[in-house]
């Protein structure tokens, strides 16, 4: 019997695999670690016996500088969204589950082509696909719309530990405790996003988890999957493509005109029925929630515990703090005027172009 906290790796997984069935020799399969984010072991079994497919297992504690640690079972949770949203998506969007193991914490999924590139490497070798982009939104729109209101789902999915574990702590909570300032504003976004059952938010959506190959794209790491806000989703993901500008200022406009495509593409899908309770439409209300998230996503991959990995010391972090700062406090005060997301990363853009970065 495996101890369910040793971690597998590309020396052990295989004849586990063995002993499980799932290969018949371990002889005549290569096992090979991925880079998939910093909470799971992922690797990846190519055999001669059977068609390829990924192994993943959760990691109490996750690779980062500070400490951070999170329920090994949420592992369960992302198969459980996985399964709730391979049927609303196109086929191949989600992986299909082979098998799990609730004793070891881990499952396998059916693996993309081995050549397939991620989108985040992409972005920051300049590659920037509009059509893309506008792809994602309808996406991102067909995942909160078809599950708005399903009470089955909220009953299934309702449960934020893991949410809380792995997003709004060690991102709005440490935030809190770096930027004391931001404080009471912070506090108030953690309340509002908790207060949200509407739909399923993947929480996780982002560049580094959407695998580009011959077939299309494929979506990965549902973990961070729940029953709640989906302005969530919009503030988490444009926040990577606007950091990427940063990162990148020589494609700067480019990624914006990728958000701003995004976000056009997201809105055009997403139509929630007028019977979800505490549902407001596109409205304002919706913009304001999700471009909260956006400025306080920005910052917390700057001064979170896990930061963006392409941003230089200095000048460049500096600009995201102060441009997150400024329209925290700033949208604290202008309570609920409406805040359209146009002008935002206009501003942002202009900003961004004057700073000399």
């Amino acid at each position: 019997m495996h101890n369910p906290y040793s971690e597998f790796d590309e020396t052990n997984i295989r004849d586990y695999l063995v002993s499980r069935g799932i290969l018949a020799d371990a002889t005549r399969a290569t096992a090979t670690a991925l880079a998939w984010g910093v909470s799971n072991v992922v690797i990846r079994i190519d055999s001669l016996d059977r068609p390829d497919f990924v192994v993943k297992q959760s990691r109490p504690q996750l690779r980062t500088k500070a400490d951070w640690f999170s329920r090994p079972d949420r592992i369960f949770r992302e198969v459980d969204v996985m399964r709730a949203l391979s049927s609303r998506l196109p086929p191949g969007t989600i992986p299909q589950i082979e098998f799990e193991d609730r004793s070891q914490y881990l499952f396998a999924m059916e693996a993309v082509p081995a050549d397939h590139r991620v989108w985040k490497g992409e972005l920051l070798a300049g590659t920037i696909d509009l059509s893309l982009a506008e792809h994602l939104g309808a996406i991102l729109a067909e995942i909160h719309q078809s599950t708005a209101g399903c009470q089955n789902l909220r009953e299934q999915l309702g449960n934020r530990a893991v949410f809380d574990e792995l997003r709004l702590d060690p991102f709005y909570r440490y935030l809190q405790r770096m930027h004391p300032c931001l404080a009471p504003t912070l506090g108030e976004l953690i309340d509002e996003t908790l207060s949200k059952s509407l739909c399923v938010v993947h929480a996780d959506f982002s560049p580094k988890n959407i695998l580009l190959h011959d077939k299309g794209l494929t979506l990965v790491d549902f973990e961070t999957g729940h029953f709640g806000d989906p302005a969530f989703d919009l503030g988490f993901f444009l926040s990577h493509l606007l950091l990427k500008g940063v990162g990148r200022p020589q494609w700067s406009r480019e990624f914006v005109l990728l958000a701003k495509r995004f976000w056009d593409r997201y809105t055009q899908g997403r139509r929630f029925d007028d019977r979800v309770d505490e549902t407001h439409d596109l409205s304002s209300d919706f913009t304001r929630r999700s471009l909260r998230h956006l400025s306080a996503c920005l910052l917390a991959r700057v001064d979170g515990k896990s930061p963006v990995d392409y941003l230089a010391d200095g000048p460049q972090k500096e600009f995201i703090r102060r441009w997150s700062i400024d329209n925290l406090l700033s949208d604290a005060r202008r309570a609920n005027d409406e805040c359209d997301f146009h002008r935002y990363v206009d501003e942002f853009s202009r900003r961004l172009a004057t700073s000399g970065l």
